[in-house]
């Protein structure tokens, strides 16, 4: 070797220490690819290059590049890193009158090609200058694994950062959520978390029920978007939906200028959607937006369920202590205490259902030798039928002071319910007196189940009255019956809920099987009669609920 080789030798050595010591000083991307290209351009005095570099998705684009025009950079070829690269950069290198290509490799692999352009003096790059090109892509190529792997980890730590701020925001949200309690208030915190959080400028959210959809709130124009969401089911949506899903399945929704479309879910059940439109800082949401913005309004969604559960909790609270209002109305209706009179037995019982019902009786003695008694069942349920028993007790404790016929005192207090419930309710009702001296049962029946007088083991109903109370002002005079009331005579009166109970099979009791029954039981006391027939019903029910009160009456003339 003589002197000017080694001379050379030393230049080129110097001069890859001080590359080597430069580009590992640094972890700056374009200044390390930007020194790359120069040191070649200085080294073989070269006017244009490229360096080239895999992204994360696997596509070679262009890195770094000196004096190649624009229109040449917009033509590079889209690589695939599982792709020849070479041979279809062939045709890149020629149409820009580039001349040398080297891979640059690292322990992770093929990392991508510095492509350099012909010499000034128009020479062909030498074996040396192959060798020095590859010594500096070798050196380089550290800097640069070393350069993305650090920015990876800047990413990683940049989206670790989000997530923290994005879970301590959801933590935030989630203590404010729990102390509310109402629908409104709940969807006004979700839109001031997303807004404060991603800039946005318009929204909607979309609360979805059994049978309707309702816009809770809105920045789009109300009448648009009503018109884009009939072509779009809400219901039906399960995952977040981007701008580029909306312009395929939901092109109404993008015209109105919404961007994303996140599904308010609960326990995998959607209940409601957000609507987002563009961001104030023209950025599209990402990956993280679009999982705190699910997390928030799964948040928000939650919480308007438990405002309803909450709601209907107060409701079925104020119901129940009404029915125990109804239920106190309706106990203290019954007589505390039956009159006794001789050889006359007198027994009654009410069995409530859960559902407080309008079942009435009483027995009032009038005097020595002659008592009142009475049955009714008003329909409906709850506080009204209450409050229209007791209309009914008050009418009936009213009239029967003033001694007039039956038939008359019945016109007269189905005169005062009609008054009273303007055909909203009735009444279906029995009444009558017994005279216990000359044994006459005279009654009228005003709708009611015919009670059943049994004698000598047979059975007639009593019929005879008129229409139910409080359908109409009384036109057609009620008739009254009256009867002989033998020794042995046993009368049965009875509700609807004792023939209309019903098992598990929804099977009724029906007024057949009590015939049956009443007939093998009439012959003992009147108490008797009835546990039997209370005992029968619930043995026919086995364990069903019932939805009416059961109201038994026995009276025997021994």
């Amino acid at each position: 070797m003589n002197q000017f080789e080694t001379d050379l030798a030393k230049r080129n050595l110097s001069a890859l220490v001080d590359f080597g010591n430069f580009i590992n000083s640094s972890l700056d991307l374009n200044l390390i690819l930007n020194n790359l290209l120069l040191t070649c351009f200085g080294k073989f005095h070269i006017t244009k290059g490229t360096v080239a570099l895999f992204d994360k998705n696997g596509f070679l684009k262009i890195a770094a590049h000196k004096g190649l025009k624009q229109e040449s950079i917009n033509s590079f070829p889209k690589i695939k890193s599982s792709q020849n690269a070479e041979e279809i950069l062939n045709g890149f290198i020629s149409e820009n009158h580039l001349k040398y290509i080297q891979k640059i490799v690292s322990s992770q692999g093929n990392l991508g090609y510095i492509i350099l352009g012909e010499k000034l003096n128009k020479t062909e790059y030498s074996e040396e200058d192959e060798n020095f090109i590859g010594t500096i892509v070798n050196i380089a190529s550290t800097a640069i694994e070393n350069t993305l792997f650090f920015e990876k980890l800047k990413n990683a730590n940049r989206s670790l950062d989000a997530k923290v701020t994005m879970l301590s925001s959801l933590f935030e949200l989630s203590k404010e959520f729990s102390g509310v309690l109402e629908e409104q208030r709940v969807v006004k915190l979700l839109i001031y978390s997303v807004i404060g959080q991603l800039f946005v400028k318009n929204y909607a959210v979309i609360l979805c029920g059994k049978d309707n959809t309702k816009i809770a709130e809105t920045k789009f124009r109300r009448e648009l978007l009503e018109v884009a969401l009939k072509s779009c089911d809400v219901n039906q949506i399960s995952d977040p939906i981007k701008k580029a899903e909306l312009s395929e399945n939901h092109p109404e929704l993008l015209e109105i200028g919404v961007e994303v479309l996140i599904p308010m879910q609960v326990q995998g059940i959607t209940k409601g959607v957000l609507l987002l439109g563009k961001r104030y800082n023209q950025e599209s949401y990402s990956d993280i937006d679009i999982e705190y913005i699910c997390s928030a309004a799964s948040l928000a969604m939650i919480s308007i369920e438990n405002a309803k559960l909450f709601k209907e909790a107060i409701e079925k609270q104020r119901m129940e202590e009404d029915l125990e209002i109804a239920r106190n109305i309706q106990k203290n209706l019954f007589p505390r205490k039956i009159p006794k009179f001789e050889n006359f037995e007198i027994s009654a019982a009410n069995i409530s259902s859960k559902q407080v019902g309008g079942d009435y009786y009483d027995i009032i003695k009038l005097d020595k030798n002659r008592f009142l008694f009475a049955i009714g069942d008003v329909s409906g349920k709850g506080v009204p039928a209450s409050l229209l028993m007791a209309n009914l007790q008050a009418s009936l404790k009213s009239i029967c002071k003033q001694n007039l016929p039956l038939s008359e005192s019945t016109g007269m207090i189905n005169d005062l319910i009609s008054e009273n419930t303007m055909g909203e309710n009735f009444i279906t009702f029995f009444w009558g007196i017994i005279d216990t001296e000359n044994k006459k049962l005279q009654y009228v029946n005003a709708g009611h189940n015919p009670p059943y007088l049994i004698r000598k083991e047979k059975f007639e109903r009593l019929k005879k009255g008129g229409m139910i109370l409080g359908v109409l002002p009384t036109i057609t005079p009620y008739l009254s019956d009256e009867i002989d009331f033998e020794q042995g005579d046993t009368l049965i009166l009875f509700t609807d809920g004792v023939t209309e109970a019903m098992n598990k099979k929804m099977e009724e009791f029906t007024e057949e099987r009590f015939e049956e029954l009443i007939l093998k039981i009439h012959h003992q006391n009147s108490e008797k009669i009835i546990e039997d027939i209370k005992s029968e019903i619930i043995k026919f029910a086995d364990g069903a609920n019932q939805s009416d009160d059961i109201t038994l009456m026995v009276i025997k003339n021994k």
